[in-house]
């Protein structure tokens, strides 16, 4: 299964945007999945997971800022990030947090004013 992340940009602080991440193969439905970050000049960061039954675990700088969803029936992962700060700036990533497939190049993010 690859998972292929999009919905980068760039905007500015507060504002809120949406990441998808699209499973390819067989369906992901079983298996705990997440969104990572890696910021210029910091090593690669677990953003968050959401496991099979729903349940999600944050970083904490993001809790209450973001949100991961999945939506079985499209094999897509979510990551809505919302309140914006130019310390999200990252390319984001996603996978299965177990066994992962190979890694995509992310998609970028920019908070900026």
């Amino acid at each position: 299964v690859q998972l292929q992340a999009s919905g980068g940009g760039s905007v500015q602080p507060g504002r809120s945007m949406r990441l998808f991440c699209a499973a390819s193969g067989r369906k992901f439905s079983d298996r705990t999945a997440g969104w990572w970050c890696r910021a210029p000049g910091k090593p690669l960061e677990l953003v968050a997971t959401i496991a099979s039954n729903g349940n999600t675990i944050y970083m904490p700088s993001v809790k209450g800022r973001f949100t991961i969803s999945r939506d079985n029936a499209k094999n897509t992962i979510y990551l809505q990030m919302d309140n914006l700060k130019p310390e999200d700036t990252a390319v984001y990533t996603c996978n299965f947090v177990i066994a992962p497939s190979s890694w995509d190049h992310g998609t970028q993010v920019t908070v900026s004013s």
